[in-house]
């Protein structure tokens, strides 16, 4: 008997959560940055682009009164997301997260505190016109205290095309960065998973960008009506020269070959 091999049972939703997003310390930033930012604790959270939703289903649980939104197009992972992560909420929490299919650039639902779009899904948006409306639509999204956060990623290594592997517990974690085009910064990267028993998922997820840089998003989300608008820069670990995962306010980054930031914009 031929035994199956792992790629073929294997799921790349869970394979996306334990190799790409940290639910735990993502709340710790962004829930930092709103107290400090508005001195209060922020209790509605609106996720875009949302996927399956874990950043939804880790907010309801930091306290009874937290309810988040979850938005995005995908029906199929808006149901693994209903499946997986919010069937293992407790009643009362399951019953705080709301996810709605629906487009990001129009959608409406109830005022919140805080925004977020992590994971650079926003960088679908290709255009200036089109990615400033995203940002307007989000800017009507808030309460008149609220808060959007983003992520960014960039670095001279940001424009190649290179593959970079991670390796995990019983799995690799394969980032391709498969073409840029220097023109108007289109950039495709896929996502493959690779096992011990040599099968793969390839191209479990794709993604086809824009490459868009801090100067460009900071200078949309001003003329989409944010202000106070501050870019968060990681500080660098003395023994291993790479990043520290603490992320403070900063007007001056290195010129390093990779980089992860954020940033907040307020209403």
């Amino acid at each position: 008997m031929v035994k199956e091999k792992i790629a073929a049972t294997a799921d790349r939703h869970v394979l996306y959560e334990l190799s790409v997003q940290n639910t735990e310390i993502e709340y710790d930033f962004v829930s930092g940055v709103f107290q400090r930012l508005r001195g209060r604790k922020a209790t509605t959270m609106r996720e875009d682009f949302c996927g399956t939703a874990g950043m939804c289903c880790e907010w309801v649980k930091h306290g009874a009164k937290n309810q988040a939104i979850g938005v995005d197009l995908d029906s199929e992972v808006l149901a693994w997301a209903s499946e997986h992560n919010l069937a293992k909420l407790k009643p009362a929490q399951r019953q705080r997260v709301n996810l709605l299919q629906g487009n990001v650039l129009s959608a409406r639902p109830q005022l919140v505190d805080l925004i977020l779009a992590m994971n650079f899904s926003y960088q679908i948006f290709k255009d200036r016109k089109t990615l400033k409306r995203y940002f307007k639509n989000v800017h009507h999204g808030l309460n008149d205290q609220g808060v959007f956060i983003l992520d960014a990623f960039g670095g001279y290594e940001a424009f190649r095309e290179l593959k970079e592997k991670t390796v995990h517990e019983g799995f690799t974690y394969v980032w391709d960065q498969a073409s840029y085009n220097p023109i108007n910064g289109d950039i495709v990267c896929h996502i493959h998973f690779e096992f011990p028993d040599k099968s793969k998922i390839a191209k479990a997820f794709t993604y086809e960008w824009r490459l868009w840089t801090l100067p460009e998003l900071q200078e949309l989300l001003a003329e989409a009506g944010f202000q106070n608008i501050t870019v968060y820069w990681q500080g660098t670990d003395e023994e291993t020269g790479e990043g520290n995962g603490i992320f403070e306010p900063a007007t001056v980054g290195d010129a390093d070959p990779g980089w992860i930031s954020f940033i907040s914009a307020q209403k």
